[in-house]
Parts: C-alpha cells; sequence; structure tokens
C-alpha cells in the first residue's frame, strides 16, 4: 500500500517506526537539475537521487522490504514511481505529498523554491 504523507506526517511517521538495520530510504526521483537546485538533508533517514528514469535498474541495490519514501518536486512523478516499486514487490511505500515544494514551506525554509 502506499500511503500519502505530508512533509511533516513523513517525518512524524519516522518517530513511530520500529528499528531496523538500516534506516528509511528517501528517494528523489526528479532530474539533476532539480536535485542540485534544491535538496531534503536526511533526518532519521538516508536519501539517494535516482532519476526516475534510472529506478529500474536501481532498484535492485535495495531490500524491498525496507521502507522508501518518494520525492519529486509536487508528488506526481514520485507516486508514479511509487506504484512501480509496489508492483514490484516492495513493501512499504510513502509518496511525499507536495514534494519538494512542500518540503520547503513546511520543514526547512532554507530549500529554495522553484
Amino acid at each position: 500500500m502506499i500511503e500519502q504523507l505530508t512533509p511533516s506526517a513523513y517525518l512524524a511517521w519516522l518517530q513511530v517506526q520500529p528499528a531496523h538495520n538500516v534506516p528509511p530510504l528517501l528517494i528523489d526521483v526528479r532530474e539533476g537539475w532539480e536535485f542540485e537546485a534544491a535538496q531534503v538533508k536526511p533526518q532519521g533517514f538516508d536519501v539517494v537521487h535516482w532519476p526516475m528514469q534510472t529506478v529500474p535498474q536501481e532498484m535492485a541495490s535495495i531490500d524491498p522490504e525496507r521502507p522508501v519514501a518518494l520525492l519529486c518536486h509536487h508528488g506526481s512523478r514520485s507516486m508514479a514511481v511509487a506504484n512501480y516499486l509496489e508492483q514490484q514487490g516492495f513493501k512499504t511505500l510513502i509518496n511525499i505529498q507536495g514534494g519538494i515544494h512542500a518540503w520547503s514551506i513546511e520543514i526547512d525554509q532554507q530549500i529554495a523554491q522553484y
């Protein structure tokens, strides 16, 4: 199941998760220029930048049991990738509603808006 969480709800969700050997993973699926313009800082989770088209080849490097959140500019591309990962057997998927734009408003105003 794919949960839709705002950035602040995602950070709250992280606080109530059981401890795992590895922290949850946030996959930023935006293009390289977008990632360079604005990035989320890890806060109890790991961050990787995999532009949307690279996810099929990159996904083999992570355990499908690991909790994964997805982020893009506003939430549409990340939701498409979440749907794809769900079809590939990933168990815990979260789409960050509002994407990096919402993150810059709710969590870290230092993140550039574009």
